[in-house]
């Protein structure tokens, strides 16, 4: 009965660490931004905002933006269609209308060509009168 109870345990254990261990490569580890997230503090309403991410390639080859969407009509990405050679930096510029009074969080989702994860910028804030 030991026997049994050890060797299940053994198996289960050898599992569980075989599980944690699995190495993952990430796609994005060739992509950096100085920063992901931007807070505006307090800004006026109907008075625009920008905020420019800036991106740089790490990687050996060309990196190609396929998209940069932003979750509703009240904020613009403008981004660079043209490649961004190995160790270059492009500036990805996010507009936000400030039309509507409160506070605001903001997702930008930026696609990249071949690689599978998108990168999430987020601007944030408060419109006040």
């Amino acid at each position: 009965m030991k026997f049994l109870a050890l060797t299940v345990a053994l198996v289960f254990g050898t599992t569980i660490l075989q599980a944690q261990t699995v190495p993952v490569k990430s796609a994005t580890k060739n992509i950096s931004f100085v920063k992901t997230e931007h807070n505006f503090g307090k800004i006026k309403k109907d008075k625009p905002v920008t905020y420019i991410f800036s991106l740089k390639n790490n990687g050996t080859k060309p990196l190609l933006i396929e998209n940069a969407t932003a979750e509703c009509g009240c904020t613009t990405p403008e981004y660079t269609k043209a490649a961004i050679l190995k160790g270059k930096t492009s500036p990805i510029k996010v507009t936000f209308n400030a039309n509507a009074e409160g506070a605001f969080s903001k997702r930008v989702t930026v696609k990249f060509l071949n690689v599978a994860e998108p990168t999430i910028l987020v601007i944030k804030g408060e419109v006040v009168k």
